[in-house]
C-alpha cells in the first residue's frame, strides 16, 4: 500500500475523529427521528414532502411557513434572480481556527476542506430560511405516493406506482431517501445556458461552454404524449457545447429512465468532426463525466443520479448542519468567472451557509460490484430531498472527494434547484464548477415538450 500524500496525513487525524463522532451521534439518534403517518403529510407538523414543520428547539432553524412563493420587489423575468435577502450579513464565520466550536454542525468534508484550505477558504453563516417551495399539485403528487407505495415493504418495482416526485417522504431506509432525491421535482422542462470550470491547482481553468434542455415526463401532473412515448422515463437531455472551439457543435441525448432493470440508460452523441450521430456505449456508474478532466463520475451529476444498485445504502437518522442555501449571490449576474473561481475553491465571499435538518445516508459498495468509491455519504435537505453535500471514499477508505449543492429557490416556478455544483478532489486540490450562468441568459422554465425534439433523429439538427 503507497503511503498517503503528506496534506492527507495532516487531515487524517481531524477526520477520524469527526466521523467517529458523527457515526457515535447517529447511532444513538437514528431510532428516534419523527415519522408521520401518510395522513399526517401536509397537516399541522408535516409539511407535504415529509419534512417537520417546526423549527428546532433552539431557534436556530425556523418552522417551515411554505417557502418563497412570490418574486421579491424589482425582480426582472429576463434577469437572474434577485436576491430576496439583500440585506442579510453573516451571523458567523466557520474557519480553520474555529472549527472545533462548530464541529457538530459541519460534516467531515467540510472540515476536510478547511484543514486543506486553512487561509483561504471559510463558510459565512447566515439566518436560515426555509425556502423551499413547490406548486400545489406537487405537493399533492407526493402524498399520492406516500398513500399508495409500501414504504416498509419496499421494492424498486414500487416506482412504477410513483408520481410527479419523490416516492418516499416517510423514508424507511436509506435507498428510499436516495430515490426521493432522484425523483425529486425538477420541473417538465428547463432550458439553460451553462459553463463548466475545470480548476487547477494553480487556480487556472479551462472553461466549457454549452447549452442544456431537459424535459421531465415523469414530473407532469397528467399523462402526455411524451409520458406515453417513453414510459419509464425520468428525463431526456440533451446538451450542445458552444466553446472550446474543438469541441464546438459536439451534442448529446441522454434518455435517463426512472428503473434501470426495465429500460438501461441510452445516450446518443454527434460529433461535428464526422458530422454523424452515433450511439454511446452504456454511460453511467464510475465512468467519468465527459469534459471534467476525470475528477467527477457520471454518477455524481447532481450529487448522485442512476441506479442504486452498486451500494448498500443505509438511512443514518438526521442531523443539523450547516450546507449551501439561499445562494442568490453566487447566482448574481453581476459576477464573472473570474469573481468566483479561486485557487482551491470558489469564492466563500459570495457563498452563504445556513443550518438546516437533513436526512443522513451512507451507501457502501456491494461485494462483486465495481466503482471507484468504496462509500458515500450523502446529505439531503429535509425541505426538498435534494442532496446539498456529498462525501466519496477511495477503495482504502480514505476521503477523496467532496461536493456540494449551492441550491437557491427559483421563486417564479417555484423550485428549489442548485445553481451550482461544486466537486473536490481532496488528493489533486483540484475542483470542477458545473453549471456557471452568471454571464449567460437565465434559466427558462417550460411547461411543455414534444418527444420528437429528444429523439436521436433530431440530435443533429439541434446541434447545428
Amino acid at each position: 500500500m503507497s503511503p498517503l500524500p503528506a496534506y492527507m496525513m495532516r487531515l487524517l487525524p481531524g477526520l477520524l475523529l469527526a466521523l467517529g463522532c458523527s457515526l457515535a451521534s447517529f447511532a444513538q439518534e437514528a431510532p428516534t427521528w419523527p415519522r408521520p403517518q401518510p395522513g399526517e403529510l401536509g397537516g399541522p407538523d408535516y409539511t407535504p414532502l415529509g419534512a417537520e414543520r417546526a423549527g428546532n428547539a433552539a431557534g436556530t432553524i425556523p418552522p417551515w411557513t411554505g417557502g418563497l412563493t412570490e418574486p421579491p420587489p424589482k425582480n426582472d423575468p429576463a434577469r437572474h434572480e434577485l436576491d430576496p435577502f439583500p440585506d442579510d450579513e453573516p451571523l458567523f464565520t466557520v474557519t480553520a481556527a474555529n472549527l472545533e466550536q462548530y464541529a457538530d454542525i459541519i460534516s467531515p468534508g467540510q472540515r476536510a476542506l478547511l484543514e486543506l484550505y486553512p487561509d483561504t477558504w471559510h463558510l459565512p453563516v447566515y439566518t436560515s430560511r426555509r425556502t423551499a417551495a413547490y406548486p400545489d399539485w406537487v405537493y399533492k403528487g407526493v402524498m399520492e405516493n406516500a398513500a399508495q407505495i409500501d414504504a416498509k415493504d419496499f421494492q424498486v418495482s414500487h416506482l412504477e406506482k410513483a408520481r410527479i416526485s419523490s416516492p418516499f417522504p416517510i423514508p424507511y431506509n436509506g435507498e428510499q431517501a436516495v430515490w426521493n432525491h432522484n425523483l425529486r421535482w425538477r420541473g417538465l422542462r428547463v432550458k439553460s445556458a451553462l459553463a463548466r470550470a475545470v480548476v487547477t491547482p494553480r487556480g487556472n481553468y479551462s472553461l466549457t461552454l454549452g447549452e442544456t434542455d431537459i424535459g421531465f415526463p415523469y414530473g407532469s401532473p397528467e399523462r402526455t404524449a411524451f409520458s406515453r412515448e417513453y414510459p419509464n422515463l425520468l428525463l431526456a437531455v440533451r446538451t450542445k457545447v458552444t466553446a472550446p472551439s474543438l469541441l464546438a457543435n459536439d451534442a448529446t441525448l441522454t434518455l435517463e429512465p426512472i428503473d434501470h432493470r426495465v429500460t438501461p440508460r441510452r445516450t446518443w452523441q454527434y460529433l461535428e468532426a464526422i458530422r454523424r450521430v452515433i450511439r454511446r456505449p452504456y454511460l453511467g456508474y464510475a465512468q467519468p463525466a465527459p469534459n471534467t478532466d476525470a475528477l467527477r463520475t457520471v454518477d455524481d451529476f447532481e450529487l448522485f443520479n442512476g441506479a442504486t444498485d452498486r451500494f448498500d445504502w443505509k438511512l443514518l437518522g438526521k442531523r443539523e448542519i450547516l450546507i449551501p442555501y439561499n445562494a442568490y449571490r453566487l447566482h448574481s449576474d453581476q459576477l464573472d468567472y473570474d469573481d468566483i473561481l479561486q485557487v482551491g475553491h470558489i469564492n466563500p465571499q459570495h457563498t452563504r451557509y445556513e443550518l438546516h435538518r437533513v436526512w443522513v445516508v451512507e451507501g457502501r459498495l456491494r461485494e462483486d460490484n465495481q466503482h471507484i468509491y468504496s462509500r458515500r455519504v450523502f446529505y439531503l435537505d429535509e425541505d426538498s430531498w435534494q442532496i446539498g453535500i456529498s462525501e466519496s471514499y477511495d477503495m482504502e477508505g480514505q476521503l477523496w472527494r467532496v461536493a456540494e449543492a449551492h441550491a437557491i429557490n427559483y421563486y417564479t416556478v417555484p423550485l428549489q434547484l442548485a445553481t451550482l455544483y461544486v466537486y473536490h478532489d481532496l488528493k489533486q486540490r483540484r475542483y470542477v464548477a458545473d453549471g456557471i450562468d452568471n454571464q449567460l441568459p437565465p434559466y427558462k422554465f417550460l411547461t411543455t415538450a414534444d418527444p420528437r425534439e429528444f429523439s436521436p433523429n433530431s440530435l443533429l439538427y439541434y446541434a447545428r
